[in-house]
Formats: C-alpha cells, sequence, structure tokens
C-alpha cells in the first residue's frame, strides 16, 4: 500500500470512529505510519516519533495513546468518545484504574460498548484512554459497576 493510500485509510478510519475531520486532526500528513512485517497490514501510526494510536487487527478500529487523546481533545470540536469522571478519583484513574460508573459526572450519549473512550477530568484535561463497559447513557445514571476499562493513564504514559 502506498503512503498517501495508507495515509488516506488511517484517516478515513478515525473518521468513522472518533467523528467527522478527526483524522486530520488527529494524523496530520507528517506521521509515520508501521506496518506488520508478517502481514503487511498498517499496525501503528507515529508522530515525532511517539505512537499515537494502534490499528487492532481484530476489530479494524484504532487504540489510542495519551498523546493521541490529547490531540483530538485539543483540536476536535465536537468531541466524540469522552467520559467525564469526579475530582475525587482524578489520581486513581491517572494511573490506570477502571472508571466506576458512580464516579461518571458525564459522558457522550452516542458510546457503546467496546468502544475507545477518553476518560477527562472536570477542567476537561485527559486523565486516561480505554474502552467502554457501558452505554454512554448508562455511564451517566447507573451508581454500581464498571463504566469503562481503562487501558492507560497519563501516569503510565512515557
Amino acid at each position: 500500500m502506498q503512503s498517501s493510500e495508507a495515509l488516506l485509510r488511517i484517516r478515513k478510519t478515525a473518521d468513522y470512529q472518533f467523528g467527522k475531520s478527526v483524522g486530520e486532526v488527529l494524523f496530520p500528513d507528517s506521521v509515520t505510519i508501521g506496518f506488520s512485517k508478517r502481514t503487511g497490514r498498517i499496525r501503528h501510526v507515529f508522530l515525532d516519533g511517539k505512537l499515537l494510536a494502534t490499528l487492532r487487527p481484530t476489530d479494524g478500529m484504532f487504540s489510542l495513546t495519551i498523546h493521541g487523546a490529547r490531540r483530538i481533545v485539543t483540536s476536535s470540536k465536537p468531541l466524540h468518545h469522552w467520559v467525564r469522571v469526579n475530582g475525587d478519583i482524578v489520581s486513581f484513574i491517572a494511573e490506570g484504574k477502571s472508571v466506576f460508573a458512580k464516579h461518571v459526572t458525564d459522558a457522550d450519549v452516542e458510546i457503546r460498548p467496546l468502544e475507545e473512550v477518553i476518560v477527562l477530568d472536570e477542567k476537561g484535561e485527559v486523565l486516561a484512554v480505554g474502552r467502554a463497559v457501558l452505554t454512554g447513557r448508562e455511564m451517566k445514571v447507573f451508581r454500581r459497576g464498571v463504566a469503562a476499562k481503562v487501558r492507560r493513564g497519563v501516569k503510565e504514559e512515557s
């Protein structure tokens, strides 16, 4: 696959997954795309040596890193796939602990289970990235259970 074709493909995938025009925000022209040596498929996307996202082979969607999430949050309006938590548990989420429904103060109502989510504090700063367990509406009303499983918190990011 040529580089321009690969760039177009990852941008279209990001637009589909995170909302219209996120692809160009997340993946500028200067990104480096890493391909699997075995299959030749797109695997990783880097910007200035930092990993932004990994394309999951199981479903063809992106798993974000903290750097990728920050690019989306600072440049993308309206923001999709976000979960806001109260200030009491910010340090735990930043360390990579799961988000429980009772700590969710707000969430994107369009979130579906197993989708990639960006966890934010009350000020809108990125705390973590992970996968939704509940829908966005359920996150806002449930008082028990895990709302999102965090894959990586900001304190874990190198």
